[in-house]
């Protein structure tokens, strides 16, 4: 399947997990298209002083690809920058919690995988 970048859905959800600012995500494929167990595949823009709040991965897998900008990862252990090329991965009960610290927006491709 291809989906041409005109065809996807956009959504922006305001004060995300409890964040400040709104977040829009662009759905590359809704869960429903994907066989495999999965919960989420976007991308997901944060605008400069945006965030997504604290939140918890129980029974699924997340995986960040940061794309463009930085900002500041709280895995609930250590606050890290990330930057344009790093990836992060949170599952097993863990959380985390990201912030555009910088002057562009901070763009992630976000996926979520479920163990069951």
């Amino acid at each position: 399947m291809i989906r041409k970048a005109s065809e996807m859905e956009t959504e922006v959800r305001p004060a995300m997990r409890g964040g400040t600012g709104s977040v829009t995500l662009r759905h590359y494929f809704k869960k429903e298209e994907i066989t495999a167990k999965s919960r989420l595949c976007a991308r997901l823009t944060l605008p400069p002083g945006a965030s997504i709040g604290v939140h918890e991965h129980s029974g699924e897998d997340e995986v960040y690809i940061i794309t463009r900008g930085t900002g500041l990862l709280d895995d609930g252990h250590s606050r890290t920058v990330v930057n344009e090329g790093d990836a992060i991965l949170t599952g097993k009960g863990e959380s985390h919690a990201i912030a555009n610290t910088g002057t562009t927006d901070l763009e992630i491709i976000a996926v979520i995988l479920c163990y069951a």
